[in-house]
């Protein structure tokens, strides 16, 4: 079933191509346009600042707690009733070490707060956190997909793997425009959105 969406597209896989280009080039904006910097970092409320930047003229959703319960696979990410408390604490939680941001990204990837595009939009959200509090952010060129996405799906119960990771990808470039745009496509080739280059979009 393809998602309601704003360019009434029908075909899934019209929808992915379309969904693809239109938040890249949103993505590219929100960098080039500075709107980057409006962004309340570590916070829920910025995390839909992103994404309803990044898809808004897609999903009236955008920006929106999800209001049905999602499952990747056999993981069901945080059940309704308690979203709207998840997102609390998660804000809440203190983001002033390595390991307390990672910590802060992994409960906002169980919360899953949106229909559709959390992990797009929660990678620039971590991004922001590390730019912020640590000066560094990740260099995702370097991230394995496979390495990623199993580490994700291991840090509900524990976290080691995943700090490991992105810990060795760290990176002092926190204002490169190249590395965000190459960022951009990593970030959307883990979910399998791979047929446009944001840089030449």
């Amino acid at each position: 079933m393809t998602l309601e969406n704003k360019l009434n597209i029908t075909s899934q896989v019209e929808l992915a191509k379309a969904e693809e280009k239109i938040s890249k080039q949103k993505a590219k904006q929100l960098f080039d346009s500075g709107d980057i910097d409006k962004v309340e970092v570590g916070t829920f409320k910025g995390l839909a600042f992103i994404h309803t930047y990044l898809f808004g003229d897609i999903y009236d959703f955008a920006g929106i707690i999800r209001d049905v319960n999602i499952a990747k696979g056999n993981f069901r990410f945080a059940p309704l009733i308690y979203l709207k408390a998840s997102l609390e604490h998660i804000d809440a939680m203190p983001q002033e070490t390595f390991d307390q941001i990672i910590e802060k990204y992994v409960e906002m990837n169980v919360a899953h707060p949106f229909r559709e595009g959390n992990g797009r939009a929660t990678r620039i959200w971590l991004d922001l956190i590390l730019k912020k509090e640590l000066k560094q952010v990740i260099d995702w060129n370097v991230v394995d997909k496979d390495d990623y996405l199993s580490a994700m799906q291991r840090s509900v119960v524990k976290d080691l793997e995943i700090k490991a990771l992105l810990k060795n990808a760290l990176i002092n470039q926190i204002n490169d425009r190249a590395l965000f745009m190459k960022g951009i496509d990593v970030s959307y080739y883990y979910e399998g959105y791979s047929e446009f280059k944001t840089e030449e979009l």
